[in-house]
């Protein structure tokens, strides 16, 4: 049965008219295979798209890690834009789209990779697209090549922590001084896995692991810098997963609040954006963390020339701040997680801060809260599309509200 693909997915598979999901598949292209629970999980490519192109990594077609390594980089800057404009339609809502902008190939400085142990030897890599079965990825083309020259090392560390019967997560950043190594569901720490755990650390190139949420060794601060400013971050910290795309999350919020010399940053994290704004204007960090405000202080600390930064620790879901503490600011900065930020944007919506530099992981909760601002007076001026997990279905984006100001 032949069909013809009317466009791509939130997740990267190609829809056809049923529907039918067709992985691996483009919009125009004519495919063929066995429908199978509305899946056609092996299509053969009749028609091929001009969008199509020879996936540059070897691991694609068994990685789930990418989905859409087969098209276009136009294409898929085009398909992300789309999904913000569709996610804003939903809301009645549009914008300028005013930038893409892309990661380059084997920048990731971060990733989540499966771990398990087999008879003779450990698998480390990413699951197969729909499936338990972990694929490794000595060829990656997406994660830093400082990461991927840490697998054999992640393997060596597998045949210590994991029991045949489990897998093991092991969240691993790059820092400046080498690879942050966060395990999660290894056995539980006795002597002797200590024992073990400290010898491995010892190996060049690594700087902290972390072990079911215990420190267990860290031989250098594993050192992350915004703006040039020095920050360690706790295990397991929020981290944008670029450089690249940092930097230009960075400069995007930096044009919303322009000259604004007091801002509150909202969802703060360790300092993406606070750090940075301080070299201008007095900033007041906000996170429910408070390890990560704790690195954020000790970073401003540390840092000559730097404006005022306050820290609060709060749980902004649960108790946002209110109009009147909003007020005393002339610009707030807000990067909240993918379930977006609901409650805090309706006491934003009802304060007289002028400039809101909005920034999202997730386009639906991004429109539904830029939806409560528009509301409220506040015009949606720009939107840069900044897409850090290139190849992947993921959409980020850096937006600016503005409000003229009412007089009392």
């Amino acid at each position: 049965m032949s069909l013809t693909i009317e466009r791509l997915g939130h997740h990267g598979d190609g829809i056809a008219p049923g529907p039918v999901y067709v992985p691996l598949s483009l919009p125009g292209e004519v495919v063929e295979g066995e429908i199978v629970a509305g899946r056609i999980p092996r299509p053969k490519i009749i028609v091929p798209s001009s969008d199509r192109v020879a996936a540059p990594c070897r691991h694609f077609r068994s990685c789930g890690g990418c989905a859409v390594q087969h098209a276009s980089d136009a294409f898929v800057a085009a398909w992300k834009a789309d999904m913000v404009r569709t996610a804003l339609a939903a809301q009645g809502l549009e914008a300028v789209i005013t930038k893409i902008h892309t990661s380059l190939p084997q920048s990731r400085r971060r990733a989540t990779l499966a771990a398990r142990r087999t008879k003779r030897r450990a698998l480390v890599g990413l699951h197969a697209r729909g499936s338990n079965v972990i694929t490794e990825i000595p060829g990656c083309k997406l994660l830093l090549s400082d990461l991927v020259d840490r697998l054999s090392d992640l393997q060596a560390l597998t045949m210590i922590a994991a029991s045949r019967s489990s897998e093991l997560a092991i969240a691993i950043t790059w820092s400046e001084a080498g690879a942050d190594i966060d395990l999660r569901d290894a056995k539980p720490l006795d002597r002797p896995l200590r024992v073990e755990a400290a010898a491995f650390s010892q190996r060049p190139g690594i700087a902290r692991l972390t072990w079911n949420g215990e420190t267990v060794a860290e031989q250098h601060p594993p050192v992350q810098r915004f703006d040039g400013i020095a920050v360690a971050p706790p295990p397991g910290a929020f981290l944008q997963a670029t450089q690249d795309g940092q930097d230009a999350l960075t400069d995007a919020v930096r044009r919303v609040v322009g000259s604004a010399r007091t801002i509150a940053d909202l969802f703060a994290g360790c300092g993406t954006f606070a750090l940075p704004l301080a070299r201008r204007a007095a900033v007041h960090a906000v996170e429910s963390h408070a390890g990560m405000l704790e690195a954020l202080d000790a970073g401003w600390r540390k840092t000559a020339g730097l404006k005022r930064v306050t820290t609060e620790t709060r749980d902004l879901s649960r108790r946002p701040l209110l109009p009147a503490e909003l007020d005393r600011f002339a610009a707030v900065v807000i990067d909240p997680p993918r379930a977006g930020a609901e409650a805090q944007m309706r006491e934003i919506a009802q304060s007289r801060v002028p400039r809101i530099a909005a920034v999202s992981c997730h386009p639906a909760s991004f429109a539904r809260d830029a939806r409560i601002l528009t509301q409220a007076g506040y015009r949606l001026d720009w939107i840069e599309v900044v897409d850090q997990f290139r190849w992947s279905p993921h959409v980020e984006l850096a937006a600016q509200f503005t409000k003229d100001h009412i007089a009392a």
